[in-house]
């Protein structure tokens, strides 16, 4: 990257940033390996009639425990350092992904690779992935509030800085994201989709400990005081540093917030003409996104090109797009200081996928060229 992008920022800051960004590359190859191997294995494990109906309800599960994970995590960043906060939520979320291929194994399933390059399911119910995947959820929210709490603690409340540096990590996010997917597609054909995300538990494992290298930010030196253990009393548990900050307190007061926040929200949007817009300019333009990815691109390679997994090579073309808007933004962030018009963009972009059902037609069956042109 052109150096003077880094000349605004200070030592330290560049530093922290560098840390930063390793971590969530980690963090996003080994969400992509997961996300894509648990929709491919959904797809092939449900029953065929309820299948897309399933895989809409374990995304939007998924998601609502997404909310539940930043409500958890938002009085936690009260009383503990963010970095220590995020580093555990990604190591808990190794973890159960490290369930799923144990169940697997434990009733039978065994890798790609050691059956003879043919699937083997193990003979739990594939119901199961929706408490393990709502739970994975959890930790996913409690990640992705923290990863957006850093960058200011980071660099402060500079707007210019905070733009650039937002611009920077999506950059580099997505660069590992369009890597993770295509990788995901390789481990899928390897090891089959119940164990193609080995290496999810090893990358957060990397991603967590990068992340303990930042320095300690966003808290007065009487918060950092206020965790150091007094000489002579290995004093405060952890348990004992979550009552002190009244945690199921905070956790009923940040639900409440939300709740209130959402009413209020929806009333300034439906009351006033120059917010009306943000509904279909963007949660519904998001919505789409995630529909797209989650739903859409699953549904046209398990049912058009019948390989499941083709479904990453098309959500590595949507984060390659991703990648070219990050990059646009970073370089004119000076010029351009409304998101109003990158917004727009996104949205008519996303009508583009009305071309999909006409171009269905002409796809062959276990053709990858066409998963390629669909990303493109």
């Amino acid at each position: 990257m052109h150096p003077n992008l880094w000349a605004s920022f200070d030592p330290r800051e560049t530093r922290n940033i560098l840390v930063y960004i390793a971590g969530i590359m980690f963090y996003k190859l080994g969400i992509e390996s997961f996300n894509g191997a648990i929709v491919s294995l959904a797809a092939d494990r449900f029953e065929a009639a309820h299948t897309f109906g399933k895989i809409g309800a374990l995304n939007g599960l998924n998601q609502a425990m997404q909310v539940v994970g930043s409500i958890l995590a938002g009085p936690l960043v009260k009383g503990f350092p963010a970095r220590s906060v995020m580093a555990t939520a990604i190591l808990i979320f190794g973890l159960v992904t490290i369930l799923f291929m144990v169940i697997d194994a434990g009733t039978g399933g065994k890798p790609k690779i050691a059956n003879g390059n043919q699937v083997k399911y193990g003979t739990w119910n594939p119901n199961g992935l929706f408490p393990l995947y709502m739970i994975a959820g959890i930790s996913l929210g409690m990640v992705e509030l923290i990863r957006r709490i850093i960058p200011c603690d980071i660099v402060g409340g500079d707007v210019q800085k905070l733009r650039k540096m937002d611009a920077i990590v999506h950059i580099m996010y997505e660069v590992a994201g369009t890597g993770g997917a295509i990788l995901s597609v390789k481990m899928i054909e390897v090891f089959g989709n119940n164990f193609s995300f080995l290496i999810t538990p090893p990358l957060f494992l990397f991603a967590g400990l990068t992340w303990m290298f930042i320095d300690t930010l966003g808290h007065t030196e009487e918060q950092q005081r206020g965790h150091q253990t007094p000489e002579g009393a290995v004093g405060r548990s952890f348990w004992t540093s979550i009552r002190n900050i009244d945690y199921l307190e905070s956790v009923l007061k940040g639900a409440k917030a939300f709740a209130r926040s959402t009413y209020k929200g929806a009333i300034i949007c439906f009351s006033h003409r120059r917010f009306i817009w943000l509904l279909p300019g963007y949660s519904f333009a998001l919505y789409g996104h995630r529909y797209l990815e989650g739903t859409i691109a699953p549904a046209i390679a398990k049912r058009i090109m019948l390989d499941s997994s083709y479904s990453q090579i098309m959500v590595s073309g949507s984060n390659l797009g991703e990648l070219v808007g990050a990059f646009f933004v970073l370089v004119s962030s000076t010029t351009i200081e409304t998101p109003f018009p990158f917004l727009r963009f996104d949205a008519l972009a996303l009508l583009i996928v009305w071309a999909l059902p006409v171009y269905s037609h002409s796809i062959q069956p276990h053709k990858r060229v066409y998963a390629w042109r669909i990303a493109a």
